[in-house]
C-alpha cells in the first residue's frame, strides 16, 4: 500500500473523533511496518491519550513492544512536541521506536507549526508530511479555525421547501423534511460541540436540539444549547432547554454582539463547531456578520408559499457565494451541503 492509503486509513480512525475532543483536534494514527497494519488508535476526547499513543499501544498489545522498532507512523495532524494534560506525542513515538513519522497537516497553531519535524529528525527519524493534507484539513476544519482566529466553524443547517419557505401551510403539520432527513440531522448534531438559536425560535417552536440516538451520543455530552436573545426574561420556563434532564448544557447569551458572543463560547466552553439551528432573520444576522462557514440545507419536494423564508431582513451588501457543493437524496428529500466562500 502506499502512503496515501494508509493515511487514508488514519482518516477514517480521525472521523471517529468528531464532536467528542473539543478543544481538542480529533486525530487519527495507524503504524505500520513492512506493508502490515500494526495498530490504529484516535484521540477520543481532551485529557486522554491522543491518537499516536493510542494507536502505539493497541500495536504493542497485538504484537509486542519489539515490533514497534523501524515501523512508520501515519498521523492525520503533526505530533505535538510539548508537554500539556498528556505527554508529548514526539516523545511516544523516540520511545516507542518509530523509525519513519508521516503526518497530513502541519499544526495550525503557528506558534507549533513544524515544530515537530526538528525534534523527531534530531532523534533520526525521517519525517514526511503532507500526505492526504487536503482531505485531511477537512476533519480539521473547527481547530484550524478556532487556532487561527479564536472563533468555531459556523454550520447553518435549514430543511426549506422549493420556493424557499420554512413553514407549511396551516393545519399541514410542523415537519418539511422526511424521517431519513430528520435522522441525517441527529448525525450532524453529534458533530457539533453547540447549537445556536434565537429566543423567537425557542418561543414558537420549542425545540429540544438535542442527540436523540443513544449511539451517537457514546463518547460525548449533549451539544452545548445557545439561544440568544435581549429578553431572557420572555423565556419558557417549561420549555425543553430549561427543563429537560441537560437543562445545565442551555445557556443564554445576549444579542448584541454576535462575534464576541461566538469567542466567548470558544474561550469559556472549549466550542470549536456550531450548528446554526434559527428562523430566518437571525439566520440572515449571522450571514450578514461574515460568521457562517458552511450551509447545509434540506429541500423537501413542495411549495408552501406564505411569507416565512429561511433567510429574511434586509438583503445582504452583495450575494454571497457557496463553493463546494455536495448534493445528497435523503428519502424524498435532497441534501445541499457547501461552504461560504469568504
Amino acid at each position: 500500500m502506499t502512503d496515501e492509503e494508509w493515511m487514508e486509513l488514519a482518516l477514517a480512525e480521525a472521523w471517529k473523533g468528531v464532536g467528542k475532543t473539543a478543544p481538542n483536534p480529533p486525530v487519527g494514527a495507524v503504524i505500520v511496518k513492512e506493508g502490515i497494519l500494526l495498530g490504529a488508535g484516535w484521540h477520543r476526547k481532551a485529557g486522554l491519550p491522543h491518537a499516536e499513543v493510542e494507536a502505539i499501544s493497541d500495536a504493542t498489545a497485538k504484537h509486542g513492544k519489539a515490533a514497534l522498532r523501524g515501523a512508520t507512523a501515519y498521523v492525520t495532524l503533526e505530533p505535538c512536541s510539548t508537554v500539556g494534560r498528556t505527554p508529548a506525542c514526539t516523545s511516544g513515538l523516540i520511545d516507542a521506536g518509530i523509525s519513519r513519522v508521516v503526518y497530513a497537516c502541519e499544526d495550525p497553531n503557528p506558534a507549533h507549526a513544524g515544530a515537530a519535524d526538528g525534534v523527531l529528525r534530531a532523534a533520526g527519524i525521517r519525517v514526511t508530511s503532507g500526505i492526504l493534507r487536503e482531505k485531511c484539513e477537512i476533519v480539521l476544519r473547527p481547530f484550524s479555525k478556532v487556532q487561527r482566529y479564536g472563533l468555531p466553524w459556523v454550520m447553518w443547517k435549514c430543511a426549506m421547501s422549493l420556493d424557499g419557505k420554512i413553514t407549511r401551510p396551516e393545519g399541514e403539520g410542523q415537519w418539511l423534511s422526511g424521517e431519513e432527513s430528520r435522522a441525517d440531522v441527529q448525525r450532524l448534531r453529534s458533530g457539533v460541540d453547540a447549537i445556536l438559536t434565537s429566543g423567537q425560535t425557542v418561543r414558537r417552536d420549542n425545540p429540544a436540539l438535542t442527540i436523540r440516538q443513544p449511539e451517537l451520543l457514546e463518547g460525548r455530552d449533549q451539544p452545548w444549547r445557545v439561544v440568544v436573545t435581549d429578553q431572557p426574561e420572555t423565556m419558557p420556563a417549561h420549555a425543553p432547554l430549561f427543563s429537560d434532564q441537560w437543562k445545565q448544557r442551555t445557556l443564554i447569551r445576549s444579542r448584541a454582539d454576535r462575534e464576541g458572543m461566538l469567542r466567548r463560547l470558544v474561550t469559556e466552553q472549549g466550542v470549536m463547531s456550531v450548528m446554526l439551528e434559527a428562523g430566518g432573520k437571525f439566520s440572515a444576522s449571522m450571514f450578514y456578520a461574515g460568521l457562517v462557514d458552511e450551509v447545509v440545507i434540506y429541500y423537501a419536494p413542495m411549495l408552501c408559499g406564505g411569507t416565512i423564508p429561511a433567510l429574511a431582513g434586509e438583503s445582504f451588501p452583495k450575494s454571497i457565494a457557496v463553493t463546494d457543493i455536495t448534493i445528497e437524496s435523503f428519502g424524498s428529500d435532497f441534501r445541499l451541503r457547501g461552504l461560504v466562500k469568504k
